[in-house]
């Protein structure tokens, strides 16, 4: 029995000999494989002026420098309105028809104006005659001509008169648009009766290729506003549609029941996706002071209530490296500690390497 015990204790001690020596051999490097290399991305660690922002909430509305708001020049009764609320109108198109009796009056005008003119023009003809067969004299002729001229006077008034008014032969005042652009308010409807001298405009209409965001700034904020800090506008209808402006107008009045501080931004509309009356975020960048390293936000991994960094060398040497974030301003994170500019940071499939290098 004794030889039977010695082998196995003979083998026992061979195979700890070998498991300890196992677990001293040293681990394989990590290297990345060929396929995970290229599906890497990195991007260098850069040095970048302290940024911070301001959120307020605005609201979208049309530009006063191109708006127009059009009143009725005559009174009468309204016999046909051609342009809806939202309607696209282009510069002279026909928006409303009122017929007027100030039209019909100044029609009526316009008729005894041309006859009168008529029998003047005569009577110069007579007088001319007068005086060349030297049977009357050359004041006559001189009063004659004057008098002419004073009817084509008053029918040249009374034809601009209409054209203003923008009548017919029919009594009729056309209301035409003065500029191409969206209808954002009418106050007419067909068979309303109308006052010339009422102060509500029929129609306001506006051109939206430029639009301004008027956004409320706290009172504690106000030290941080400048004009022509860039903006950024979001709203509600186009969540992932980032629109960029510049702030144009600062009002330097607060409003004694809110305690804010209206700004305006003016921004370009190419596409007509803001509306007036739309609510914003607008988003103001301004510069903090200093300088810090920067990268990209998608770069960080957070574990274990820490944030960490992959940082690149080479396809052998990638470092796990802990940072402190100092800020977070959309896809840019500022580093306060951990790295430096020129080190380079994993930016895709960071996660997949940290957990290879340690699990």
């Amino acid at each position: 029995m004794k030889p039977y015990f010695l082998v196995v204790a003979l083998s026992l001690a061979a195979c700890s000999k070998e498991q300890k020596v196992a677990e001293e051999a040293p681990k394989t490097a990590f290297t990345l494989t060929d396929t995970m290399a290229s599906r890497l991305q990195t991007e260098a660690v850069v040095a970048a002026p302290i940024r911070s922002q301001l959120r307020l909430i605005g609201r979208v509305v049309p530009d006063e420098n191109r708006l127009i708001r059009v009143f009725p020049l005559v009174g009468g009764n309204v016999r046909d309105v051609r342009a809806e609320l939202g309607d696209f109108v282009t510069k002279g198109q026909t928006l409303a028809i009122i017929q007027s009796s100030e039209v019909a009056g100044y029609n009526s005008e316009l008729a005894q104006a041309q006859a009168e003119l008529r029998l003047a023009q005569k009577n110069l003809q007579v007088a001319q005659d007068l005086f060349t067969d030297k049977l009357s004299s050359e004041r006559d002729v001189i009063a004659a001509r004057k008098e002419v001229e004073r009817e084509q006077a008053e029918l040249a008034r009374l034809r601009e008169v209409l054209q203003i008014y923008g009548a017919d032969n029919r009594s009729q005042s056309v209301v035409k648009a003065p500029i191409s652009g969206y209808v954002l308010e009418k106050n007419i409807n067909r068979g309303m009766q109308l006052r010339s001298d009422d102060a509500n405009a029929v129609f306001t209409i506006s051109q939206l290729n430029e639009i301004w965001v008027m956004a409320n700034v706290n009172e504690s904020d106000i030290g941080q506003i400048r004009l022509g800090l860039p903006a950024q506008i979001r709203t509600l209808s186009y969540p992932d549609k980032v629109f960029r402006g510049v702030v144009d107008k600062i009002y330097n009045v607060l409003d004694p029941a809110t305690k804010t501080m209206q700004v305006r931004v003016r921004l370009a509309n190419e596409q007509m996706k803001l509306k007036p009356g739309m609510n914003a975020t607008v988003l103001l960048a301004f510069d903090e002071g200093g300088s810090m390293p920067t990268i990209p936000a998608r770069a960080l991994i957070f574990d274990k209530n820490k944030q960490f960094v992959m940082v690149y060398h080479d396809r052998a040497h990638i470092d796990t490296r802990e940072v402190q974030v100092y800020r977070s301003l959309g896809d840019i994170a500022y580093i306060q500690s951990g790295l430096q500019a020129g080190d380079k940071v994993i930016t895709q499939s960071q996660l997949l390497i940290y957990d290879a290098l340690n699990d």
